[in-house]
């Protein structure tokens, strides 16, 4: 089984959520972030004032997935949250060695 953690743009969740539904896994998890890669923020100006953002609002979904799903969802992920502007996001793949259903006591891929 593999956790995927893609962070991407706010504007790109219900693209992404769709697409990840659409192969097959509906369920993920969610949470608001902030942080920067190599673009180190953004400068904006107000009212004649220049202004350093340092940290952007990005979206973090979390999913567990089986072995045989992973190239599938990267793929439809990366077509959904894609603009081609620096800031897109990232896809970060680890492996996971159990996952236990707390309700019915189900262990690895069928608690998924």
């Amino acid at each position: 089984m593999k956790k995927l953690e893609v962070i991407i743009r706010p504007e790109k969740l219900e693209a992404v959520r769709q697409a990840m539904e659409a192969v097959g896994y509906p369920g993920i998890t969610l949470t608001e972030a902030e942080g920067h890669g190599k673009q180190k923020g953004m400068t904006q100006q107000w009212r004649g004032e220049t202004y350093c953002v340092p940290f952007l609002p990005k979206m973090k979904l979390e999913i567990v997935i089986a072995d045989a799903d992973l190239e599938k969802m990267i793929q439809a992920v990366t077509k959904a949250a894609r603009t081609g502007a620096v800031g897109d996001g990232k896809i970060f793949v680890s492996d996971i060695r159990d996952v236990v259903r707390i309700r019915t006591g189900e262990r690895g891929e069928q608690a998924i």
